[in-house]
């Protein structure tokens, strides 16, 4: 955790002057007691910060700053789902103790914390719902978003978490159709939750927007195709996805049925360009920062490419307006050369999930070897903490 400099932030006051929200992509309990955070906060620009599977499983699988709860849990017997629960909770409402100022100061639109509910319940909508509940109720923060999938089985769960007054980041978006329908049932949600009456002005949401890994999959595919005109498409797709996804943004928010919620009180369900950490290096590390500036957004940064933001990031405005027909022309000239947008849209989405799965999987199994060890050197034998 490499420290962002104070005057090496203009790139990033830029960023944040163009209406952009920064949003570290990342949380550790080290981050959070060793003052980096508000650090971040101070000195960065960084108003937020998202967490996943992956991020929790690095960070708790590492056991740095987690030995003495780990021991109190272990002593107590608790199950290992339930250790996990209370370690990433924990987390999340410190982190977000330290963001308030910041949601205080924004009306609540920033000064967000999310968490994201147990990926082996993405396509169960019930249980998301009910997982969503009993997140909302451990941190009991009222900055914190709870993180809820856009699978098939998600989008009902998104409708009935937002109708209980409860703020949602919605994750792993890929597609532009799933996208529509993310934000329709923001609506439905808000509609709901404005007849359970429910103040809508209480209620906050993301939309998160995955972009490197659309180029990811769709480079690789233009290389086996092999063309010039293929090699000429490359790095353009996820700029071009994203882009859409901002227009589809716009006329959703500016439709009739938005406008009569906003009356009411609501709030935009704001896009949010995740995953923009650059994976192909022969790109800019800083692309997906750079070329997605527009009004309302957020853009959650891994560390590494919020620094690189800071040292040379090129903050030229608005790069999203006024690119759509480009946009469209560049996905129907992937979709030319036979590569399916659908089928690799999917393909992201089984894949996002799936690994999500795999490393809470591999969180639980580290913390049972966790409990099991203070177990034997502590006060008594842990029970329950089977990982299957």
């Amino acid at each position: 955790m490499t420290n962002i400099m104070s005057n090496a932030v203009e790139p990033l006051k830029s960023l944040s002057d163009e209406g952009v929200s920064i949003w570290l992509d990342d949380l550790s309990r080290t981050r959070i007691e060793s003052g980096n955070l508000a650090e971040l906060i101070e000195k960065s620009h960084v108003v937020g910060v998202t967490t996943n599977p992956s991020i929790f499983q690095a960070a708790i699988g590492s056991g740095a700053g987690y030995e003495d709860q780990l021991a109190d849990l272990a002593v107590r017997g608790v199950t290992v789902d339930e250790a996990v629960r209370m370690m990433t909770t924990a987390d999340v409402r410190a982190a977000a103790d330290v963001l308030r100022p910041v949601y205080d100061a924004t009306g609540g639109r920033d000064g967000r914390v999310s968490i994201e509910v147990d990926p082996r319940l993405a396509h169960e909508t019930e249980a998301t719902v009910a997982e969503a509940k009993q997140l909302a109720w451990l941190v009991d923060r009222p900055n914190v978003m709870i993180k809820i999938p856009a699978t098939k089985a998600g989008l009902p769960a998104i409708t009935e978490v937002i109708g209980l007054g409860i703020s949602v980041n919605v994750t792993l978006i890929f597609s532009l159709d799933r996208y529509k329908a993310v934000m329709d049932a923001y609506l439905k949600g808000l509609e709901l939750a404005h007849e359970r009456g429910i103040d809508l002005s209480t209620v906050h949401s993301v939309a998160s927007f995955f972009v490197s890994r659309v180029d990811s999959e769709i480079d690789k595919r233009l290389d086996k195709v092999g063309t010039d005109e293929a090699k000429a498409l490359k790095g353009k797709a996820a700029l071009a996805n994203a882009r859409l996804a901002y227009e589809a943004y716009e006329e959703v928010f500016a439709s009739e049925r938005a406008a009569k919620l906003a009356a009411a009180g609501a709030h935009k369900q704001r896009p949010l360009w995740a995953s923009t950490g650059v994976k192909d290096p022969a790109y800019k590390d800083t692309l997906y920062v750079d070329e997605l500036v527009a009004p309302g957004t957020v853009n959650t940064m891994p560390e590494g490419t919020l620094k690189a933001t800071a040292d040379h990031g090129d903050i030229h405005g608005d790069a999203v307006s006024g690119t759509y027909e480009t946009s469209r022309a560049e996905l129907a000239a992937v979709e030319k050369l036979g590569i399916s947008y659908d089928e690799v849209v999917q393909q992201l989405e089984d894949e996002a999930v799936a690994k999500f799965e795999i490393a809470w999987n591999d969180l639980l199994g580290a913390v049972s070897t966790a409990l099991s060890a203070k177990g034997t050197k502590g006060i008594k034998e842990t029970k329950g903490v089977d990982a299957k």
